[in-house]
């Protein structure tokens, strides 16, 4: 299995290589560009997408929420870990903040989680981790 996968949408001529990517390999079998190109097009193979927002906010919070929602993308984690991204989406003060889109009926909702609020995952209910651990994690390997 590659070590790197692409995600695009299927009338979409871009592809975004997401900073985690968590795959259902059953699914893989399905994905018609996967042994060639390893890119995944359909939400089913995709349970978790993760990014980590950098000066390019826009892309993650504008662009790849309605891209990984059409695809079906049951679950896209946007870790602002310096609150750079916009105030509509981070809120004000800017703030660093975990925003998970979670898919309802075939749209996001979003829950957002910040300090020591408890990131609630609806695909990983049993996770237990706080919005500051995710945070201080790359700090403390420096």
């Amino acid at each position: 299995m590659p070590n790197q996968a692409l995600v695009k949408s299927a009338d979409n001529k871009s592809a975004y290589l997401p900073d985690i990517l968590i795959l259902n390999r059953p699914s893989l079998a399905l994905e018609p560009l996967w042994k060639k190109h390893s890119t995944v097009t359909q939400g089913s193979s995709i349970p978790l997408v993760v990014e980590v927002v950098s000066t390019n906010w826009q892309d993650d919070y504008l662009k790849k929420v309605g891209e990984y929602e059409l695809i079906g993308i049951p679950e896209y984690w946007i870790v602002d870990y310096l609150g750079l991204g916009g105030r509509r989406f981070i809120g004000n003060p800017k703030q660093p903040t975990v925003s998970i889109y979670y898919l309802v009926d075939g749209e996001y909702q979003i829950s957002k989680f910040r300090g020591d609020d408890r990131i609630e995952s609806p695909k990983f209910p049993d996770l237990k981790l706080a919005a500051n651990q995710i945070f201080q994690a790359g700090l403390d390997a420096s």
